[in-house]
Formats: structure tokens, sequence, C-alpha cells
């Protein structure tokens, strides 16, 4: 059964249509990298199946059944934006008022389990205003993870943290979904970081599913290059733009050469043009020159 299935789904706002005929299947266990600029329809879609607004049309189903319904509503942890939070108050404190809320039984016991999970049962006591960024994030997933939902859906929860932060995050995820089996439906813009957890990706443009695939998935289609430094980088450049289709200087100073090509015929062909290859090397792009890659093509460029 699949955790999160989407059907045509529409939302406008005034004349700004947000996300239009809308195709999107999570299944159960995943992590769901869900991609897309600013703007994309990301956090429209996430509102309308957390039920923050609604849908002019289409369908969303969770687990079998209408995202309506109350039984299948509280499966569901959100974290969008940011936790809300009284920042003059500790974390204890505030975990309280959201159990009380929910209508937890036992509350003390369920805001020590969710707060061993994330990694902040030593920061319990500590005011809110006094976390940092990380620890803020974590709190937040800490309130999603109340009543033992069985999907989280997050919007942008590692944006701006630093790597340390960004490791923690990482496994308080893999954790949640390989050792609970939950479900995490998570945006991001850092696509590096998301790359190292999710299972499956979603990619939208306009308001529309451009790609769905799996993490093998985007490994196999992910191309193979060969890196490149020699001493004369800028007329190895011409000489390579000369005989090869696409040839691009990376950020770190290397030539690649996109073109399916042994590597050993390259440094022939540069050694017969005067030039010694000093390093070379075969590589896959990675998720976001893929995603790059991706968007250019819908661009027609």
């Amino acid at each position: 059964m699949n955790a999160i299935e989407i059907r045509n789904l529409n939302k406008s706002f005034g004349s700004k249509q947000a996300v239009h005929n809308l195709n999107m299947t999570v299944p159960q266990g995943a992590i769901y990298g869900f991609i897309g600029e600013n703007g994309s329809g990301k956090s429209t879609t996430e509102k309308i199946i957390c039920g923050l607004i609604h849908e002019n049309s289409g369908s969303i189903k969770l687990y079998g059944r209408d995202h309506t319904d109350p039984d299948v509503r509280s499966r569901i942890g959100v974290l969008i934006e940011s936790p809300g939070c009284f920042p003059n108050i500790s974390v204890w404190n505030n975990m309280m008022i959201q159990a009380t809320n929910l209508g937890i039984k036992n509350p003390e016991k369920e805001i020590a389990r969710v707060l061993k999970t994330v990694r902040m049962e030593g920061a319990a006591s500590n005011k809110f205003r006094n976390c940092s960024l990380g620890m803020k994030q974590r709190i937040g997933i800490a309130f999603a993870l109340l009543g033992d939902p069985a999907l989280l859906v997050l919007d942008e929860p590692i944006n701006g943290l630093d790597a340390d932060g960004m490791r923690i995050m990482r496994e308080v995820l893999t954790d949640i979904t390989q050792k609970d089996g939950r479900t995490v439906l998570i945006s991001s813009h850092i696509l590096g970081e998301l790359e190292k957890i999710a299972t499956h990706y979603g990619i939208i443009r306009h308001g529309q599913m451009v790609k769905e695939m799996t993490a093998q998935e985007l490994e196999a289609n992910c191309r193979t290059y060969i890196a490149l430094k020699t001493g004369d980088m800028s007329r190895t450049k011409r000489l390579l733009q000369s005989r090869y289709a696409r040839v691009e200087e990376d950020e770190s100073g290397y030539l690649r050469i996109y073109d399916i090509v042994p590597s050993q015929e390259v440094v022939r062909f540069l050694y017969e043009n005067g030039i010694v290859t000093s390093e070379i090397k075969s590589a896959k792009i990675n998720l976001e020159e893929y995603y790059v890659d991706l968007m250019q093509e819908r661009e027609g460029r």
C-alpha cells in the first residue's frame, strides 16, 4: 500500500495556478525527497496533504483512504516552516502543551520517547529561545512525532543547519523510517544532503510533476563523465571542445567530458597535441547536477 497517492491535483490562488494536474505516489516506508525551485508548488502540495489548505480539484489518498478521513488524518505528523513554540518556556513544557492539545494519554512517557528519538532528551529543560537552529528543527520533528504518526510531512527541515546538525538530522530521519517503519515526505533545497537519505524522489516544476524515481533509478540515470586537469587548462579546453560534444569546467577546476569515451583515449589525444594530463578520474553526476540538467531539458536548452 502507498502512503500517499495524488491524482490530478489542482490548486489556484486567484489567477495564479500553484498546482496543476499533479500526480504523485509515495510508497509506504519511503523517505521521499520532494524537489523543486521556489514557487514550484511543493509547499502548497504539502499543505493540502496536511489539510492546512484545500484543493480545487483532484484526489489525495493516504494509506488508501481519502485525506479528509479523521482516522487517517490522525496518522500524520507535520513540520511546516518552523515549530510553533513559546520562546520563554522550556522544551519539555512546550511539548506538554502540544501533547495536551492532542489528547495524548500518559504524555510524560510519550514526550520522553520522542525527545530521545530526536536526540534532544538532554535539552528538555532548555528554554526554546536558547536552542540552536538545529535543536529547534529537531524539536519540530519531535512535535510531529507526538502521537506516533505513520506519515511525517517535513518542509525544509535541514535548511540552515551546520554540518553536525545535518548529520544528526540524517540519522534521525533514517532511524524513524528504518526502525519504526514510518514514511517521510521531505522537501529541501540542499540536494546533496537529500541524496544521502532519500529512497524516492519527486521533481516538481510550475505545479506539475516532472519526474518520479527511486534512488536506484537516479543512480542508473546519472551520466558518467571523465574529469581531468592539465598544466594548460585553457588550451586543453579548446582542444577537447574541438573533439567532444560536451566539455565543461566544474567548480573544482576540473574539465569534464560527458561523452562516453575511454579515459586512455583522452590522455592519448592530449599527449599527441603536446599536453600532459596531471589528473584524470571517472565519476557520476550527483542529484543536484541531474536536477539542473533535467530543468534545462524542460526549458529546451
